[in-house]
């Protein structure tokens, strides 16, 4: 598969196979298949971290430290999608991007994702407060979701919204981990997991509309290599969270509350 390099401000590298830009575009399914060839490739359920959890492997500590950690890019969800809503030109394109405001941030207060996520983090003995508390957050995975919001907020709609496209495997992703918790980690309240529960069918509906866009978006060769280095750009974002998760350089912090440490 041809790759494309793409940094979080924007600039484009071309890699090994990219000489094709001038030839005509990929016919749809082609495309299509480049795109889900690259979540299948590259998504974080590969991840070591990810598979020790849903195998039951992982330490309260350690997975305490997760739900801290990637609470820090769950707020920061409805902040990249409010910078893709600001590129949107008609309503009817704005309209998805608003509702995926208001599945994350609710309608009023106790209702969306991060609400669910912070019942999560009760669930798993990490209180509230703690997990708003930046300073606990891993330098790794700041760095992480910053370069992700900096991408959506300097390069163009197409290029966002098919970074959003990691959502084509997320459901399955839900699933899977909906079951692990239920079976390995039964101190966890199962009421807790709402979060993965709800987004099961959200992912489904969201990534379907975004896949969507960029086919119809996407009408060049160049346009569709950006599209997939995009994508690429999103897995390596999500990667690279987990790996800092994974090392643990909490450089004195760590993400279980007083008492519930390693």
């Amino acid at each position: 598969m041809t790759v494309t390099a793409v940094t979080a401000a924007g600039s484009t590298t071309a890699t090994a196979g990219h000489a094709g830009t001038a030839a005509g575009p990929w016919p749809v399914p082609e495309f299509t298949e480049r795109l889900r060839a690259v979540t299948a490739d590259r998504y974080h359920d590969r991840h070591p971290f990810n598979q020790r959890m849903h195998r039951g492997e992982l330490t309260p500590a350690e997975l305490r430290r997760w739900i801290t950690n990637r609470f820090h890019y769950q707020r920061h969800i409805p902040v990249k999608d409010a910078l893709i809503l600001a590129k949107l030109d008609r309503p009817e394109l704005r309209r998805p991007w608003l509702r995926r405001i208001r599945d994350h941030d609710g309608t009023t207060d106790g209702e969306g994702g991060i609400e669910r996520w912070l019942r999560l983090g009760e669930a798993a003995g990490i209180p509230r407060a703690q997990l708003w508390d930046t300073s606990r957050v891993l330098p790794g995975v700041r760095f992480a979701v910053e370069g992700y919001v900096t991408f959506c907020r300097l390069r163009p709609a197409l290029d966002a919204v098919a970074a959003s496209l990691t959502e084509l495997s997320a459901p399955g992703l839900m699933r899977t981990r909906i079951t692990a918790f239920e079976r390995h980690y039964p101190w966890i309240d199962p009421a807790g997991l709402a979060y993965f529960r709800t987004r099961v069918d959200q992912g489904a509906r969201d990534g379907a509309e975004a896949l969507e866009l960029v086919l119809s978006w996407a009408r060049t060769r160049e346009e569709q290599h950006r599209a997939v280095a995009a994508l690429a750009y999103k897995c390596e974002v999500l990667w690279a969270l987990l790996d800092a998760v994974d090392r643990g350089d909490t450089g004195g912090r760590d993400g279980a509350p007083d008492g519930g440490g390693p």
